[in-house]
């Protein structure tokens, strides 16, 4: 199935990252000398009300829109407030391991966007402060994110000149 509730790309995804971790690669993930700090603050949480919200009330709904930002679309084109990550964070909650998701795509946005962190504090914060690290990571991909839109990804290319213009 596809652009319904549950997405067979993302379920695909979803086994690759386990995956991944079974095999013990990103256990070890600690951020690079070069990484950056994060724009938000774990304890920002209360801005704004209406995240905060949301995510109190149902963090599966901010869980899923973070992953839809994160690993579809920047621009949240398509996105839909039920999804399969939403899904799955929320019956992995109904068994109390809705901590170990939520760790994965706390080191996905840090390797994205090179951040500052590891995978133990990755598992403290889902841990300990869930609600709290579910609205970091959120606001955190959004402004990345938004700060990628209009990036041009391309070089010139041989025998291209830059032009001045005209001048007044």
């Amino acid at each position: 199935m596809s652009g319904g509730l549950v997405d067979q790309k993302d379920i695909n995804d979803w086994k690759d990252r386990f995956n991944k971790a079974i095999e013990n690669k990103a256990w070890s993930s600690a951020s690079s000398n070069t990484a950056q700090s994060w724009k938000h603050s774990l304890f920002e949480c209360f801005s704004p009300p209406s995240l905060c919200l949301v995510t109190c009330c149902l963090p599966c709904v901010t869980f899923g829109k973070t992953h839809h930002r994160t690993r579809k679309n920047g621009n949240m084109e398509g996105y839909e407030p039920i999804n399969t990550s939403c899904l799955l964070f929320y019956l992995s909650s109904c068994f109390g391991v809705h901590w170990a998701l939520q760790a994965m795509q706390m080191q996905d946005i840090r390797e994205r966007y090179n951040l500052e962190g590891s995978c133990v504090g990755d598992i403290f914060k889902a841990c300990c402060c869930g609600c709290c690290a579910l609205i970091q990571a959120e606001k955190e991909s959004e402004e990345h994110e938004k700060g990628m839109k209009g990036v041009v990804n391309e070089q010139y290319g041989v025998g291209e000149q830059m032009k001045m213009g005209a001048q007044h």
